[in-house]
């Protein structure tokens, strides 16, 4: 039997119930306009309380959407396989759907693994375990 999350913690989103299980989608286009303008609006905020005196803030791209995912939880009766859930899923995937369940309706991507941080300087000798 699964262990119930803290009350507060994340919640199945075709029920509500608190979740057991959790992967990932592409955002939506709604979504991604959220960011785009959250992201202006801070812009904004920071020019508006910058400090005159000093050059003004250049900030980079906005963000595209790119790389972006969200996290879509479900519990237990609303849960997709292990397989599925290890996968990206589409931003129009309709999982966790009552009547598909445990699939979806999308074709999940897989995920490019990141690189492993490039370490320049080793760490001290007395910070290794051991040593």
């Amino acid at each position: 039997m699964a262990t119930p999350l803290p009350s507060g913690g994340p919640t199945c989103h075709a029920c509500g119930n608190p979740a057991v299980v959790n992967w990932r989608r592409r955002p939506t286009d709604t979504e991604v306009a959220e960011v785009i303008a959250d992201e202006e609006a801070r812009r904004e905020w920071l020019f508006d309380h910058r400090d005159t005196q000093l050059p003004d803030p250049e900030f980079g791209p906005l963000p595209t959407g790119e790389g972006m995912t969200r996290t879509i939880y479900g519990c237990a009766q609303h849960a997709i396989t292990l397989d599925a859930a290890a996968l990206i899923h589409r931003s129009t995937c309709t999982a966790p759907d009552p009547d598909q369940v445990p699939g979806c309706n999308c074709t999940p991507e897989v995920p490019v693994p990141e690189a492993p941080p490039v370490v320049t300087d080793p760490l001290p000798d007395h910070w290794v375990t051991g040593s």
